[in-house]
C-alpha cells in the first residue's frame, strides 16, 4: 500500500516535471516590466531575464539601481525611475511602456518592489508606520498592476506578485504580514477575474532569503529606532533587558535561518514569466516548504503555542 501511494507521488512529479518544461516562444518580443530592480530578487531577475532574451523594463528607486544595471546587462535591458508610492511616478512609467510595447501589448509585470521596516510589535508602532509600509507593499503593487493591466490583457501575459509565507502564516507583529495577507488576497481575486482574458497571475510565496529585507544591521537599527521612542510605560511592560533579547535574536537566529541562494527565488520568477504553464502558486526556500506552509495549515492553538515559545520573553 505504501509503495503504491509512493509510486503515485513518485509519477505525480514527473508528470508535472515534463508538464511545466515547455517554454514561451519568441522571448525577443516579450517585454517584461520588473519593479525594485536596484538589489536582491529583481536585479538579478532583470539580468536573468535579459540574458535569455526578453525585453526587460527594469524599474529602480535610485540613480545607482539604474546605473549597476545598465552596465552589466545589454542594450535591450531598459532601466526607468519608479515610486511605487507615487501616482504620477507609475503613471508616468506606465506611459513610457505603452510608447515602447505598441500593439503587441505588455508580456508581464513582476511586482518585487517591497520593504521590511518598520516592523515590531504592533503596540510600538503608529498608525503612519502600517501607511508608510502598505503604501510600498500592497497599495503600491497593486497600482502598478493597475497602471499596465490593460496591455497585460491586450498580450494575454502574466502577473506575477512577489508576497511572501507570512502572507500565509502571521508570526510577528507590524504591517509586514498584513501586507503581504493583502497582496495574496489581491492575487488571488485578480487571478479569477483575469482567467476569461488568458492572463494568468502567479504568485511567489519566498521563505528567508539573504536580501535587504533579512539584514540583521538594518532590521537592528529598525528595533533600536522604534525602542527609544516608546514611553517609558510600554518599556516598562516590556522590561528594560527586552531590546537586547531581541536584537540576540535578531543577530542570531534570522542569520541562520536565510538562504544565500537567492536563485532559487529567481528561478521560480523566471519560471513564472517564461513557462507556456506557470503554476500558481511558487514557494521557494526549504523552511517555507518543510515549516511555515505546514504550520500555516495546523490549528491555531499549535502554531500560537510554538510561536510564543520561541517567543523574547517580556517582564509582565
Amino acid at each position: 500500500m505504501y509503495l503504491y501511494l509512493l509510486g503515485l507521488v513518485f509519477f505525480y512529479y514527473v508528470y508535472r516535471w515534463v508538464r511545466e518544461l515547455p517554454r514561451v516562444p519568441n522571448k525577443g518580443s516579450k517585454y517584461v516590466y520588473i519593479t525594485g530592480c536596484d538589489s536582491g530578487f529583481g536585479n538579478l531577475l532583470a539580468r536573468h531575464l535579459d540574458k535569455q532574451g526578453f525585453r526587460v523594463i527594469a524599474a529602480c528607486f535610485t540613480e545607482k539601481g539604474e546605473g549597476d544595471l545598465k552596465k552589466s546587462c545589454s542594450s535591450n535591458l531598459i532601466t526607468t525611475h519608479l515610486d511605487v508610492r507615487s501616482k504620477e511616478s507609475v503613471a508616468k512609467v506606465a506611459a513610457m511602456i505603452t510608447d515602447k510595447v505598441g500593439g503587441r501589448g505588455l508580456w508581464a509585470v513582476v511586482n518585487n518592489a517591497g520593504v521590511a521596516i518598520p516592523s515590531a510589535p504592533n503596540d510600538w508602532l503608529t498608525i503612519d508606520d502600517y501607511k508608510s509600509m502598505l503604501d510600498v507593499n500592497l497599495n503600491g503593487l497593486i497600482a502598478v498592476t493597475l497602471s499596465v493591466l490593460p496591455l497585460i490583457k491586450k498580450a494575454k501575459g502574466r502577473v506575477v506578485n512577489v508576497a511572501s509565507v507570512f502572507g500565509r502564516i502571521s508570526v510577528a507583529g507590524g504591517p509586514y504580514t498584513i501586507s503581504k495577507y493583502g497582496v495574496e488576497a489581491f492575487n488571488d481575486s485578480l487571478r479569477l477575474n483575469m482567467a476569461p482574458f488568458g492572463v494568468k497571475v502567479v504568485c511567489i510565496e519566498p521563505g528567508f532569503f539573504k536580501t535587504n529585507v533579512t539584514e540583521t544591521s538594518i532590521l537592528s537599527n529598525n528595533v533600536k529606532m522604534l525602542w527609544e521612542r516608546l514611553p517609558q510605560d510600554i518599556k516598562d511592560d516590556y522590561g528594560p533587558e527586552y531590546l537586547q533579547k531581541a536584537l540576540a535574536v535578531i543577530k542570531d537566529k534570522v542569520t541562520k535561518i536565510c538562504d544565500g541562494d537567492l536563485m532559487k527565488v529567481v528561478n521560480c520568477m523566471e519560471h513564472a514569466v517564461s513557462a507556456v504553464r506557470p503554476r500558481t502558486r511558487y514557494s521557494p526556500g526549504w523552511d517555507a516548504k518543510l515549516f511555515w506552509l505546514p504550520l500555516s495549515y495546523m490549528p491555531s492553538c499549535v502554531t500560537d503555542y510554538m510561536m510564543l515559545r520561541q517567543a523574547v520573553p517580556v517582564a509582565k
